[in-house]
């Protein structure tokens, strides 16, 4: 494209098409250069294609309000300028500066809406505005006033340099002389605007020097601001320089200044506090430094924080314990129903420290899922212990100095987690409780594990070093608890100075003691409504319980009887029941709920081939988990996919090495292998697992697919499985026959190993469920799969037609007897 685009429309005015751009807060003028920077995209490509296809020309003008992102043609002012860019140069961040000069006022117009999404910049028509002509001795007479107030405000202005100042007072054209003060006044940008669109030069160059006379006499009220301030100051300095004077001669007199109220107070507290003589001496020390500085300075503030935080916190302050262990049976059976074993182990340690009179040392660390009741165990602990309860949460901390505090020498330095939570305290042998330990994290800032590694070991913790008091602080006398979902990311050496509890999780029959107990009263109470208003029925419960959570915990229960409540609480509102009870049975939970969130009973409707199901522990309990072989005619490739990680690909290739070890017993060319693809799956809606324990799942279900014998829906099995063949134990058996018995399965095959944690298993549980305890994989497949025989497995002919049935060995194999 040329230069510019002409047409003649109205009154023969000569149209120029130009890229548009709008300013913010800034405004253009004629023969004015000034750099300015572009972030907005569509002002960049305005200039890009300004520079590119419009011989460098652009035209600008201001917005009517800065904020808005895309304005219309409505925001915008009628009057801008025909700028040329001089210069571009891109910056690191993306945004682009500009050098535009000023040519020519202009007028402009163009279609709404300027910015949409089908054009990246608006292009409009601009005209080219003409000026009045003033002449005349008054308009001398003007232009030399204003090269006088020029001058003037040269001199107030650094940052007006002599250069532009004799640039400006050698314009004699009135209105070249007011478009070039303007940019360089500190006034709104609507003034400047208004300067730009008047015409007539006169009144131009009389509106700058009004404009310049304010400026002139701003200046001149902040020099005498500036004036009284700097006495005040120098009076400042010769106050303090008198004080010092002063206390010089009281010392040299021998004469000791009295202290203000302030200090005697601070001193009159640590004369009544019961510390070790370490921190009251150096307490003693800060407290006469503070006499020698000024109230007003920043030391004085920092040293007189510091003494506070020592004087608040609890040091040798215990509270008198009487431990009562019927009472505190009470109290934990009160607060939580069933968790017999962490109860016991509870009880004990309470027992032990009645006899010794002494924390000896244990740090109790609670691990189970989610909504368990971990914190709530701990707040149980402290009651019935009658002692003080403090909660840290510790997930997401990544700072050292959240643990250790910060040194004094930084800005707003502050002590650690551990020691603000005793200032808070009056005693020092609280219940802590650091939740979420497992969830810390390490980065460039240190890492808060090993800094916890002090706090926690009772060989150390007697002397814990925080860096803000810089004095040895007694920790152990406070009971620390701490709780996690899992162990696996807790580093070795902090899990090695805790005694793990394990907390599982609750069976049906538990939940529905505690919902009708615990959740279900408190729900009701917490949403006004009254006992007798609410009857909820066991089977209603239960409906909860199966259909619309899934959990180890009562977390998610809870929620779904808060949302009854307040569909209840609705109710009774809109229909002014307060009299009548409202009965919530089984079949009206659909109603309050809605459609129903999880299915009850996961496992399959019939037996398949080549599908098997396992059982898998995670953080938020045990679940089932589905695995499916598929056959492919190919080259040998295996694949297994899911959310699985490289523990399990381990185990998918140890049992494919196990099916090639024992080929020639089931009846297949001991190079079957090399013809076939196998595709091993866990659905997307599984679990995410990483475990060692599902070995025996994926050798049953790569059985069943090359025999093309199905698998018995009914039945779960678990463990890992070797090259040879052995069945290893597992971990998180207890959860895992959760899973089974909520999944309705009723046969489960365990490793032998596992024998002995059967007796952590409930009997309501076990009673349920047939319980097969194998050693070896050959004595998994004969119970796995429908209806065969172990001689049908390795040495009779297969059941039915399969991809692999060419990949049989040809000879006759003996019958089945």
């Amino acid at each position: 494209m040329n230069e510019y685009t002409y047409y003649i429309a109205g009154e023969d005015r000569e149209m120029i098409q130009l890229p548009l751009m709008t300013l913010r807060d800034v405004v253009m003028f004629p023969r004015a250069i000034i750099p300015l920077y572009v972030g907005r995209e569509a002002s960049i490509k305005a200039v890009e294609k300004a520079l590119a296809d419009y011989n460098k020309k652009i035209f600008l003008v201001t917005q009517r309000n800065p904020e808005d992102e895309k304005p219309q043609q409505a925001d915008l002012f009628e009057t801008g300028v025909i700028c040329k860019i001089l210069q571009l140069l891109r910056l690191p961040d993306g945004t682009v500066k500009v050098l535009f000069e000023g040519q020519d006022r202009a007028g402009w117009e163009g279609e709404d809406p300027l910015f949409d999404e089908s054009a990246d910049f608006p292009v409009i028509s601009s005209w080219v505005l003409e000026e009045e002509v003033s002449t005349g001795a008054e308009v001398d007479t003007l232009v030399t006033m204003v090269h006088e107030a020029v001058s003037t405000f040269g001199q107030k202005n650094k940052n007006l340099s002599q250069e532009t100042i004799k640039a400006i007072t050698g314009i004699e054209d009135p209105g070249h002389l007011a478009d070039m003060i303007v940019p360089h006044l500190k006034v709104d940008f609507s003034q400047k605007q208004e300067a730009l669109e008047k015409l007539n030069p006169y009144s131009r160059l009389e509106m700058v020097y009004g404009l310049l006379l304010s400026q002139i006499e701003h200046s001149e009220v902040e020099e005498k601001i500036n004036e009284r301030v700097k006495e005040q100051i120098e009076q400042n300095q010769k106050q303090y320089y008198l004080n010092e004077q002063l206390k010089a001669i009281h010392k040299e007199m021998g004469v000791e200044q009295e202290s203000g109220e302030e200090l005697d107070e601070l001193l009159e507290r640590l004369d009544a506090k019961d510390m070790p003589d370490e921190a009251r001496e150096k307490t003693k020390r800060e407290i006469h430094k503070l006499k020698h500085i000024p109230p007003s300075s920043a030391e004085y503030t920092v040293i007189r924080n510091y003494v506070d935080c020592i004087l608040d916190l609890p040091w040798n302050t215990m509270k008198n314990i009487d431990l009562d262990i019927d009472q505190a049976t009470k109290i934990l059976d009160e607060d939580h129903y069933g968790l017999e074993k962490p109860k016991e182990r509870i009880l004990e340690f309470l027992a032990v420290q009645k006899l010794v009179e002494k924390i000896s040392g244990q740090i109790l660390c609670f691990v189970g899922p989610p909504g368990v009741g971990k914190t709530s165990l701990a707040k149980s602990i402290a009651r019935s212990m009658d002692k003080e309860f403090v909660r840290l949460s510790l997930g997401g901390v990544r700072d050292e100095a959240e643990i250790r505090g910060h040194r004094r020498t930084y800005v707003g330095a502050l002590p650690g987690k551990i020691i603000q939570a005793l200032k808070r305290k009056e005693y020092n042998n609280p219940v802590m409780c650091l939740d979420e330990v497992d969830k810390m994290s390490t980065d460039f800032r240190g890492d808060p594990s090993s800094a916890l590694l002090e706090v926690l070991d009772p060989e150390q913790n007697y002397a814990f070093s925080d860096h803000y008091l810089d004095l040895d602080y007694d920790l152990s006398n406070v009971f620390f608890i701490t709780t996690a979902n899992t162990l696996q990311t807790i580093p070795w050496a902090l899990r090695d100075r805790m005694e793990i509890i394990q907390i599982p999780g609750y069976l049906e029959t538990e939940k529905m003691q505690i919902a009708k107990s615990f959740l279900l009263p408190k729900q009701i109470a917490k949403h006004g409504l009254q006992n007798e208003q609410v009857h909820v029925s066991d089977q209603a419960v239960l409906e909860v319980i199966r259909h619309y959570t899934r959990e180890s915990g009562v977390r998610n229960l809870e929620r779904e009887l808060a949302s009854i409540c307040r569909k209840l609480a609705k109710k009774v509102v809109r229909e002014k029941k307060g009299g009548h009870s409202v009965q919530v049975n089984r079949k009206s939970v659909g109603n309050l709920l809605g459609v129903p969130q999880y299915r009850y009973g996961e496992r399959e409707e019939k037996a398949q081939v080549g599908l098997s199901t396992g059982l898998a522990w995670t953080e938020m309990g045990g679940e089932l988990l589905m695995i499916e072989v598929a056959l492919m005619s190919g080259t040998g490739k295996i694949e297994v996919t899911g959310k699985i990680g490289d523990v399990m690909q381990e185990s998918a290739k140890a049992a494919l090495s196990y099916v090639r070890s024992r080929s020639e017993l089931f009846g297949l060319r001991s190079e079957f292998y090399k013809e076939v693809d196998i595709h091993i799956h866990i659905p997307e809606g599984a679990t995410p697992k990483d475990g060692p324990s599902a070995g025996i799942t994926m050798g049953t279900a790569l059985v069943s697919a090359l025999l093309n014998m199905p698998v018995n829906n009914d039945m779960a099995m678990t463990g890992e499985i070797t090259l040879r063949g052995r069945v290893l134990p597992i971990g998180g058996l207890r959860e895992k026959l959760l899973a089974a018995h909520r999944g309705l399965i009723s046969k489960v095959i365990i490793p032998k190993d596992n024998n002995k944690d059967l007796k952590e298993v409930p009997q309501t549980i076990l009673k349920d469920l047939e319980i097969i305890q194998v050693e070896h994989m050959d004595e998994v497949l004969p119970q796995a799969l429908v209806n065969v025989q172990s001689e049908e497995i390795f040495c009779g002919q297969p059941k039915g037609m399969s991809l692999v049935q060419s990949l049989r060995k040809e000879q006759n194999r003996p019958q089945a007897h």
